[in-house]
């Protein structure tokens, strides 16, 4: 990477990749092998990852506009919450492993505390 780069160009392109692949594989192979409920929860997983999959793109913008700190942490707290939600989410509805549901609100929370601090970054810059 160049100086002054983050990788959250990169790890967004891949996590939205990623997100639109799961979503064929969901509506083309898993619809008949899961139950409503277990689908709609991948589902769920698919269309979050996609969200901040274009999170990250946005943030690496920012940060190669106006690099700041709080950019950085906001970043790693998308890609915290991308593996523990989107994560615990497909592999709960894949595996049927209830306890996975125990980590997504520790992704929830950091999609939640990574947007705060985007805005607070937006507010004072």
């Amino acid at each position: 990477m160049q100086t002054g780069s983050s990788p959250f160009l990169l790890l967004g392109t891949l996590c939205a990749g990623l997100s639109v692949a799961a979503g064929a594989f969901g509506a083309h192979f898993l619809k008949s092998v899961l139950d409503v409920q277990m689908l709609t929860v991948f589902e769920t997983a698919a269309r979050y990852q996609m969200y901040h999959a274009l999170g990250l793109c946005i943030v690496s913008w920012a940060n190669a506009r106006t690099p700041h700190r709080r950019l950085t942490a906001v970043g790693w707290l998308f890609t915290a919450g991308i593996v523990l939600f989107c994560g615990s989410l497909y592999g709960m509805s894949l595996s049927g492993v209830r306890w996975l549901g125990a980590l997504t609100p520790l992704g929830g929370a950091a999609f939640i505390v990574g947007w705060g601090l985007f805005a607070w970054n937006a507010w004072k810059s």
